[in-house]
């Protein structure tokens, strides 16, 4: 993917004395008094920041936060804590300024965090006249804000149209190489893990990977519909009985090019889905009628690991039980455990996902960890994310 890269222009001098506005991906969650609860995406933004200041470059910050209403700022929508969080990290006040569009005063050497942008009208539908007025803040425009890659937006397209330069933050470039290097040009085996409760929800992406990949596992209720159209019972699991004939065509596509959707041999069954339900492991041909299926069982799960062991590339999007209650999260670790022992490069995206990398330890075995939910998803489902159209257009220009 041809794009301009933000350090390339550092390490050329092109920053210096420049105005550079960075759209990060600062949409922390806050407990109900407005405290920062986790603030992985804060500390994912530092080094844009870091590069620009270094650079000699003055710089503005800006970011979304939660569902302001356009026009409406209530403070509840207000970026100070995610403020107050910068300068500590940055070890520098980040003053915050409001009503920025129409002007911000900001010197070389100096950082500002420019209030909530979706608070601003015609942000989510990319007003061209907003677009221009915020394109006339900046020499630079930066996007390192992969989580909101998927949307066309005022500061996420709009601005990156009419910038006098446009290009990729480190955190958006990591992304785009780790997306290339996983599905444009991957070492084979190719095996990717789609889990998650509905197909309906995932299908496009199952039918984009069954075109691709070589081992495509699934998961959850994902699973168990797969599980239906290959004729085993699932008892009252979850499942979507409607789409069998599309689970039936992935299965379908994927061997006609010789490759899999390994279904489950075994399985961990419960009467309920509750924390304290006995666990209880069946083959996956003895499901009574009142199982719910909660997890892969034992020899799946070695079966899976195994596959994955050998792969040469995986991508991950899904636990594939119900890894938050301990007795059903055996597959999940195994498959964790399998990724992190891999030789394979790996890439995982989706919030339980990470918080699956988390529980179990394995950041620093996980190739790359992505940090963008919906523009993950949009990725794996073989769309080109608008960030990355009007970056690829600017760098042609």
């Amino acid at each position: 993917m041809n794009i301009l890269r933000f350090s390339d222009l550092c390490a050329q001098g092109q920053a210096q004395g420049q105005r550079v506005f960075i759209r990060a991906d600062l949409n922390v969650p806050q407990d109900d008094a407005g405290r920062i609860t986790e603030d992985t995406r804060i500390r994912a933004s530092v080094p844009c920041i870091q590069m620009a200041l270094a650079a000699g470059a003055a710089v503005m910050v800006t970011s979304h936060l939660g569902r302001p209403t356009e026009g409406a700022f209530q403070p509840e929508d207000s970026l100070a804590p995610v403020a107050a969080r910068l300068s500590q990290l940055l070890g520098r006040e980040v003053p915050l300024v409001a009503d920025w569009v129409d002007g911000v005063n900001v010197q070389p050497g100096q950082v500002v965090l420019l209030e909530n942008c979706r608070v601003n009208k015609g942000e989510k539908k990319n007003n061209p006249e907003l677009a221009q007025k915020m394109a006339q803040l900046c020499d630079i425009y930066v996007n390192d804000a992969f989580g909101t890659a998927h949307r066309a937006e005022g500061t996420t397209y709009g601005i990156a149209e009419y910038a006098k330069t446009a290009c990729a933050g480190p955190l958006l470039a990591a992304e785009i190489d780790a997306i290339q290097t996983a599905l444009a040009n991957p070492k084979r085996p190719l095996a990717a893990i789609v889990a998650g409760s509905k197909v309906s929800t995932k299908l496009t992406i199952l039918q984009s990977l069954a075109n691709n990949v070589d081992q495509l596992i699934v998961g959850g209720g994902i699973a168990n519909t797969f599980m239906l159209a290959a004729g085993l019972p699932i008892g009252k699991s979850l499942a979507e009985p409607d789409l069998l004939d599309q689970a039936k065509a992935v299965i379908a596509a994927m061997a006609a090019r010789g490759a899999e959707v390994p279904i489950p041999t075994d399985v961990v069954v419960a009467k309920t889905f509750a924390a304290d339900a006995v666990a209880t492991v069946k083959k996956a041909t003895e499901v009574a009628a009142d199982d719910m299926i909660l997890d892969i069982g034992p020899e799946t799960a070695a079966r899976l690991a195994a596959q994955l062991k050998a792969a040469g590339t995986i991508v991950w999007n899904g636990p594939v039980g119900v890894f938050e209650f301990e007795q059903f999260a055996g597959g999940t670790r195994a498959i964790a455990q399998a990724i992190a022992q891999a030789e394979a490069f790996s890439i995982a995206g989706g919030g339980d996902t990470l918080a699956a990398i988390a529980k179990y330890g394995i950041e620093k075995q996980v190739g790359y960890i992505s940090t963008g939910g919906g523009a993950f998803l949009e990725v794996l489902e073989g769309k080109t994310l608008p960030a990355f159209e009007i970056l690829e257009r600017r760098a042609r220009a």
